[in-house]
């Protein structure tokens, strides 16, 4: 008997139109995207085009305006806010440009953010961070805090904060962006070797054609729909 897999990331006719009553910008028109798990998939586009929107729908930080979205066979359209987040928690990893590292904390800190929030045990807690940490190749680097910390460590923390909960999808919007090249290549090698290794799927969103060329799938968003490279 053959498995069926569910998507992970079933959108269907996403719309998304801000400021609707006044001066309507529609910025994404009858998006449809199916992700399958374990798959990689990279979202390229000019400035403005509106990836970073497709990116906070598709991991249920923003509502579309029309359409449906459903994760890993959950269909979010009747949940509420408290719901969203709860499902993000446990099943979303976010990696962005810009790392947003408390400057305070120290990179287990950081990464053990998420479990911090829900409560958990600061034994755990660590133990957990520890083991992201050694993920992403920052053991020895666990009690610097990020001023202590390069370009490239300081985003391997973020990564390391985005898996802490064993996400089933990694949302990654420029995730090298802010980084020289030989860093930034660094960092997406590391995001595919998570995806081989854990079976996380991966969607990137990127300027960077090198980085786009080695996902299963490159998509490019224009004129409000994705367009197959």
């Amino acid at each position: 008997m053959t498995d069926i897999k569910i998507p992970i990331i079933n959108a269907r006719d996403i719309s998304r139109i801000f400021n609707p009553a006044t001066k309507p910008l529609s910025v994404l028109q009858g998006l449809d995207l199916e992700i399958m798990p374990g798959e990689t998939i990279a979202i390229t586009g000019v400035s403005g085009s509106g990836k970073s929107t497709l990116l906070q729908i598709l991991g249920c930080l923003d509502r579309p305006s029309a359409g449906s979205l459903e994760i890993d066979g959950q269909s979010t359209r009747s949940l509420s806010s408290h719901d969203l987040a709860g499902l993000r928690n446990n099943k979303i990893g976010f990696v962005f440009q810009f790392h947003h590292l408390l400057p305070e904390f120290t990179a287990w800190e950081n990464a053990a953010l998420p479990l911090l929030i829900r409560g958990t045990g600061l034994k755990e807690a660590r133990e957990k961070s520890q083991a992201a940490l050694e993920r992403v190749g920052l053991t020895d680097r666990a009690e610097h805090k990020p001023n202590e910390l390069s370009g490239g460590e300081q985003q391997r923390v973020a990564i390391a904060r985005a898996l802490i909960n064993s996400p089933r999808i990694l949302l990654a919007d420029e995730p090298t962006g802010n980084l020289d090249r030989a860093t930034g290549q660094n960092v997406a090698q590391l995001l595919w070797e998570l995806n081989q290794n854990t079976g996380i799927a991966l969607v990137i969103v990127t300027h960077n054609q090198e980085i786009a060329q080695r996902a299963q799938r490159t998509m490019e968003l224009k004129d409000g729909k994705l367009w197959i490279k």
